[in-house]
């Protein structure tokens, strides 16, 4: 059974930083693309960053502009997100993705359970 835990959200003020963890379970981790996506009260699904099985290649929204930096640690199960100068739209529920391809369009075959980041002063 594909088991996805997210960690390490939080309430921060406007500017701080962040680290999101996510570990695999039950799967051969190191052999997947995985994703972020985040979901903001009251809006749909929303995609936020990519990183390749190997981590070679990442990708992000444009709307970021920079801020986060995705990586994993194939060693340790575990994928990570950096959000740095976070701002009030950030505010969201972060999920970690199981997904079938590496892409933008990437189809998510399994989803953790989330972890909230509330940024507000």
């Amino acid at each position: 059974e594909v088991q996805l835990a997210e960690s390490g959200g939080g309430l921060v003020q406007p500017g701080e930083s962040l680290r999101l963890s996510c570990t695999g379970l039950g799967f051969p981790f190191s052999v997947y693309p995985m994703s972020w996506v985040r979901q903001a009260p009251g809006k749909g699904l929303e995609w936020v960053s990519a990183i390749k099985s190997d981590g070679s290649a990442t990708l992000y929204a444009s709307s970021l502009k920079g801020r986060f930096i995705i990586s994993r640690d194939n060693t340790k199960n575990t994928l990570y997100l950096h959000l740095n100068d976070l701002k009030p739209e950030d505010t969201a529920m972060y999920y970690c993705t199981k997904d079938r391809w590496y892409g933008v369009n990437a189809v998510h075959d399994n989803q953790g359970q989330g972890t909230q980041v509330t940024v507000s002063a």
